[in-house]
């Protein structure tokens, strides 16, 4: 009888103490800036797929999806190490290309959509409302990404595609509602 060969254990035991490794082999806290923007960015692509599994549209889906395998290309990244040897390490490629994208696709839904006159508050259909939760994570992410950078060596162009990210999460937050006929909320000051 053949032997199967052995799997690796999920678990390694070397984060045990409050370390992680980042790519390269450096050695980091857990809680170190760049391991909180990997992370940040690693749950913002989480958010994106819980709000993905409720969108019935597949052109927006489509996006989504495309969205979050570049959301594993910026924290792979920002999960590398700084200095000289970053530039080697880029995953995020094309990065002017990805912005145009991202503005494309806004303005493309932000046309179908009525113009705003006030504040809406985050609601609506299931993927509506997790459309905009993600968007709050993304500005998350995109402010734990500033402050790395303010520490080290970004890509500054990691910067601009998750603020960009987050104004297509609102306009996408919109469609979404206007399309499963979810009235947006207005706020009401006092």
């Amino acid at each position: 009888m053949a032997r199967r060969p052995a799997r690796s254990k999920l678990y390694t035991r070397t984060g045990d103490q409050g370390e992680t490794a980042l790519f390269g082999g450096d050695r980091v806290l857990k809680d170190h800036p760049r391991v909180e923007a990997y992370g940040s960015v690693d749950e913002l692509n989480s958010a994106l797929g819980v709000a993905v599994s409720f969108i019935r549209q597949r052109r927006v889906t489509a996006a989504l999806q495309s969205v979050q395998n570049e959301m594993l290309n910026i924290g792979s990244e920002l999960a590398g190490e700084s200095g000289p040897r970053a530039e080697k390490g880029r995953m995020f490629v094309d990065p002017e290309g990805k912005i145009a994208d991202l503005e494309r696709l806004i303005d493309e839904y932000d046309a179908k959509l009525p113009p705003l006159r006030t504040f809406i508050l985050p609601s609506g259909s299931q993927a509506g409302a997790l459309l905009h939760l993600a968007r709050s994570v993304c500005r998350r992410a995109e402010r734990a990404v500033v402050s790395l950078s303010r520490q080290e060596d970004v890509n500054p162009h990691l910067i601009v595609y998750l603020n960009r990210l987050s104004d297509l999460l609102f306009v996408l937050a919109r469609y979404v509602n206007r399309a499963a006929r979810k009235p947006e909320k207005p706020w009401r000051k006092g």
